[in-house]
């Protein structure tokens, strides 16, 4: 065995790989406005993104519906008839909204199944996000891979389906509207959707599916996309989170499909600085890669074959996409361990190799597991301290958060150097492998029972194993065998120490440490005959170099603006009105209206209004009463039967709104329970499933009103709220908010920039010897009909 191959040529090879290897993941050339008009080209789709993208077009919006016009005249413009499906949703979450998606359909030459390409129109709203990327990027590429597909004249068998979906950023409620309610859903065979959870890097591919992936996964790879980013880990873990797009509505209604979306710049979703400035073009560019490819090619398969019962393991690799049987997990897990004990024998009967040396590996791998783990899990504690504005981003990754990914991995590269200096030495490298080889068939045999999955994580053990074998067998010892055997590892497992970090915040850095800790064992044989002491010094450097580069721009400015939040709360039950925020680092804007002196809130919370992070607010202010017109309130229907009590109320804006929130005491059930005509999708039973007291969440499309047709049991105590809310805090002329710095935006995920009023839903019963007066519009009036005559409280 050599003594001390160049560590410095070795370190350049490892980071060619690296390079090669992102270098096959996205394309790295951007087509042109000249690219034939039989191609996809990327500066045509990013036009469209530019139009689309130009304001925000949230549910309720102008913008929206100039925007829904816009897509009806593009898909005209290539030659297509357009149609649209209006109506109102209520999902499973109380979610309920008009929603209207925009269709065309290009027949095909036979009446088989048929493919639906999908994307969804509407913005996030509360935050002012423009939607470039989630989802004008997806309606982008529909857009203009069907322009190209059609002018290519191109084999088509099957029908294929353009869905622009509608409500998608509240409750999936567009899809659900197509699924359940319009006749072509019956035709559908396969489902592509395309979306976007960050503002650039990879497009990852995600399967939808009830039953096995097996088909899917042949399909996709026979289609021979250029740039397949997937694997099948990423969607097991995909499947645990509370992350949904359009597509799970497709699966739950029995169609299957494949989800393209990219996660990295995480910290833009849903912001303001979701615009096209912030989209990256090679991103834009890698979705229409799959796109196009993949229109042709099951625009002319039979997608009534698309179903299997078993599933594959699948992963990509440079410039190629693998998969085979989950079958296969747990005998290749035996078989690894089996050679691995085979030329465990052999070594040892050539005295190369001594069980107590092999133990003895344990001790630099574990301490450099444990060690990286816990510093890295306190570290990023201590970051949290020391840079508290990084808890402003609710999605958990900063502007600077790739410099932290850097930091701590190469600390703990240094920390692996810095043990395996200690305990191994280069004459028993091949002694000190075994560790890492057998920890790694450990945790496959785990996987091959909970997370199947994740599978191909053997592949690289293989290698290891095959280049042990190859060590005991021949004595031989070479810097390009390593290497060579090294690249399975290096493209396997090397892109998920950024991935998880990116796709599930830095909360999850630890893990990212680990994981590199268990990679640097896969290339022991490399690292381990170098002379530890002075790359301990330079990674050890670099780890704080990263730290200061991530301290340098720590601070927010314009395009890495600070989130802040603001709302006026009005509450017509006790005549009082209040700022409030949910932030937890109030600044000089927010300060101006809830004061230097910051009071925690008291009893806004009381009534929880939904979020994605589950915030509340957590400072309040006293605020200037305004005159804001309040909603009126109708008892329509008020009736008892035997032990029932029937309830029918219309409450009507008399200002421009966006949004209601219904609660209830938790105690009284609410039966049969219609809002705006509909039931709640998939309902099991005639009472309303809900979580604490919230009943539904109505988002307003023109102004129109919301009816409640229900039913409680007569002994109930009838107790329920309403908080109506508009997004006009920064324009309304009462209010008169001042903007904020170009360094600031609005916090998204949570009701934002908000005009709310508070109160109960309740009759007024007249005062004695007063005569009833009918009801001023502007009054929060009380109507009742069926039982008693409308009342009002006069003024």
């Amino acid at each position: 065995m050599r003594k001390n191959p160049t560590s410095i040529l070795a370190i350049a090879c490892i980071l060619a790989i690296l390079g090669i290897i992102y270098a096959t993941t996205m394309p790295q050339w951007l087509s042109k406005n000249d690219e034939a008009l039989a191609d996809f080209s990327t500066e045509r789709a990013l036009n469209q993104v530019e139009i689309i993208a130009q304001k925000p077009h949230y549910v309720g919006s102008t913008n929206h519906e100039l925007v829904a016009n816009y897509l009806k005249l593009e898909l005209n413009r290539i030659g297509l008839e357009t149609s649209t499906q209006e109506g109102f949703t209520l999902n499973n979450k109380g979610l309920l909204v008009k929603s209207k998606n925009i269709l065309a359909r290009i027949k095909g030459t036979n009446n088989s199944k048929a493919l639906l390409l999908l994307s969804h129109y509407d913005s996030a709203p509360h935050s002012f996000s423009k939607g470039a990327s989630d989802d004008a990027s997806g309606v982008a590429t529909i857009l203009e891979g069907i322009r190209a597909f059609l002018y290519s004249k191109h084999p088509q068998k099957n029908d294929i389906i353009i869905l622009f979906s509608d409500a998608e950023e509240l409750g999936l409620n567009g899809a659900a509207l197509f699924v359940n309610k319009h006749p072509w859903a019956k035709d559908v065979g396969l489902v592509l959707n395309f979306e976007a959870r960050g503002t650039s890097g990879p497009s990852y591919m995600l399967l939808e599916t009830n039953q096995g992936n097996q088909a899917l996964i042949k399909d996709f790879s026979d289609a021979k996309a250029a740039y397949p980013v997937s694997n099948s880990l990423m969607y097991s873990i995909y499947k645990m989170l509370p992350n949904d797009t359009d597509l799970t509505v497709f699966r739950e209604g029995n169609i299957q499909g494949f989800n393209f979306a990219f996660i990295d710049s995480h910290f833009n979703y849903h912001t303001q600085q979701d615009d096209v400035q912030h989209l990256s073009k090679t991103t834009l560019a890698h979705q229409g890669s799959y796109l196009m490819p993949l229109l042709k090619y099951f625009a002319n398969i039979d997608l009534t074959k698309t179903t299997a019962t078993e599933d594959n393991v699948y992963f990509n690799a440079p410039f190629t996409f693998i998969n085979y049987p989950f079958s296969w997990v747990a005998p290749m897990t035996i078989i690894a361990l089996g050679l691995l004990i085979l030329f465990m024998l052999i070594g040892k009967a050539k005295r190369m190799i001594s069980l107590r040396e092999i133990f003895k590996g344990f001790v630099p791998l574990l301490g450099s597991i444990i060690i990286s783990g816990l510093v890295t899990f306190l570290g990023w504690k201590i970051v949290l301290e020391v840079y508290p504005q990084y808890s402003d981003l609710l999605n958990g990754f900063t502007y600077n958060g790739h410099a932290y990914i850097g930091a701590f991995v190469t600390l703990s590269i240094a920390i692996c150097f810095a043990f395996y200096h200690h305990f191994s030495d280069s004459k028993i490298t091949m002694n000190h492998f075994v560790a890492p080889l057998l920890l790694w068939i450990i945790i496959n045999g785990f996987i091959a029972n909970s997370l199947a999955g994740a599978g191909f994580l053997i592949i690289p053990v293989y290698f290891g194993i095959l280049l042990f074998g190859i060590f005991v067998l021949t004595q031989h010892y070479s810097l390009g065998l390593n290497l060579l055997f090294s690249i399975p590892a290096l493209a396997i497992i090397a892109p998920f120490i950024v991935m998880f970090p990116i796709g599930l915040g830095l909360k999850i850095l630890f893990g990212s440490a680990i994981l590199t800790v268990l990679l640097f064992g896969l290339l022991l044989p490399i690292f381990n005959t170098f002379r530890k002491g002075p790359w301990i010094i330079v990674f050890f450097a670099v780890s704080i170099g990263f730290f200061a580069y991530a301290g340098y721009h720590s601070d927010y400015e314009h395009g890495k603006a600070k989130s802040n939040s603001l709302v006026y709360i009005y509450n017509a039950n006790t005549n009082s009105a209040v700022w409030a925020s949910y932030d937890v680092n109030l600044d000089d804007w927010t300060k101006s209206y809830l004061g230097e002196k910051t009071q925690k809130v008291v009893g806004l919370n009381s009534l929880p209004i939904s979020s994605k992070y589950n915030s509340g607010f957590t400072y309040s202010a006293t605020a200037p009463i305004v005159d804001v017109p309040k909603p009126t309130i109708s008892f329509l229907k008020d009736s008892v039967v035997g032990n029932n009590r029937y309830l029918k109320i219309k409450i009507t804006p008399n200002r421009k709104v966006n949004r209601y929130d219904i609660f209830a005491n938790p105690k009284m059930n609410l039966y049969n329970f219609k809002a705006n005509g509909v039931s709640t999708s998939g309902a099991k039973t005639n009472r309303l499933e809900r979580e604490g007291m919230h009943v539904i969440c109505y988002y307003v499309v023109g102004n129109e009103p919301l009816v409640m047709d229900f039913y409680i049991n007569k002994s109930s105590i009838f107790d329920m709220d309403l908080i109506e809310s508009s997004f006009d805090l920064m324009s309304n002329p009462l209010l008169k908010v001042k903007p904020r710095s170009d360094w600031m935006m609005p916090t998204p995920f949570v009701l934002n920039d908000a005009v709310m009023i508070q109160q109960k839903i309740k009759r007024y019963t007249p005062p004695v010897n007063l005569p009833i007066q009918p009801a001023p519009v502007k009054d929060s009036a009380v109507i009742v009909k069926d039982t008693i005559k409308p009342v009002v409280k006069p003024e």
